[in-house]
């Protein structure tokens, strides 16, 4: 069974590649502002591993608000940034790739603090995974880490402490503003890590 990976270049995604080692890893530029700095991220760790990579560029901005879209937030949006139904949309997309490469099993990097929107939720998920193997190819979806924390996550996947700064996880441009949803997540994960900087993370499997 042939793996992909959507990568975002984020924590999370980054984590799941050094954990999981799919074949295939799928980046997806859909106009968010961060997106270059995603897309190095998402190549850096991929040389590094020996994935195949793709990219992807498809143009949402005029369906999003707020910080990653680089517009006026929407009075309905659940955060301060937000695509509708924009999981759903990346899964598809990168599913569309995916299966022009034969690839049938999609790994998701959604973790357990996803949980707290529907789309990162495991009946999500599984629903997405019903809906796709419907359809050409019989894909699936997983998300192997959706009843992880992030630093669980990082601990389990065998990434070297040091190759985290490798992650973008920013919301609103390509160098880390420091100060939104994606950036405080980013640092308070490091630093409930900050005992284990040499590196040897909890017992994990790098497959």
């Amino acid at each position: 069974m042939k793996t992909a990976l959507l990568l975002s270049g984020g924590m999370d995604s980054l984590c799941i590649a050094w954990w999981k080692r799919p074949e295939v890893a799928i980046t997806i530029d859909y106009g968010q502002l961060p997106a270059s700095a995603e897309v190095v991220a998402a190549g850096a760790v991929c040389k590094a591993l020996d994935i195949e990579h793709h990219v992807i560029r498809v143009d949402c901005r005029a369906l999003g608000s707020g910080d990653m879209a680089g517009a006026v937030a929407n009075p309905n949006a659940p955060a301060s940034d937000w695509w509708p139904y924009r999981n759903q949309l990346l899964a598809t997309l990168a599913a569309m790739k995916a299966i022009s490469l034969g690839v049938n099993r999609l790994l998701l990097g959604t973790v357990r603090s996803d949980g707290s929107h529907k789309d990162g939720t495991p009946e999500f998920v599984e629903a997405l995974s019903t809906l796709l193997s419907m359809q050409e190819g019989a894909m699936s979806v997983e998300s192997p880490a959706i009843h992880l924390s992030t630093v669980e996550l990082t601990r389990i996947s065998g990434v070297p402490f040091g190759q985290l700064a490798w992650a973008h996880s920013c919301h609103k441009a390509n160098v880390a503003c420091g100060d939104c949803r994606g950036c405080n997540k980013y640092i308070q994960t490091l630093q409930e890590l900050e005992d284990d900087l040499d590196g040897s993370w909890q017992s994990g499997s790098a497959n």
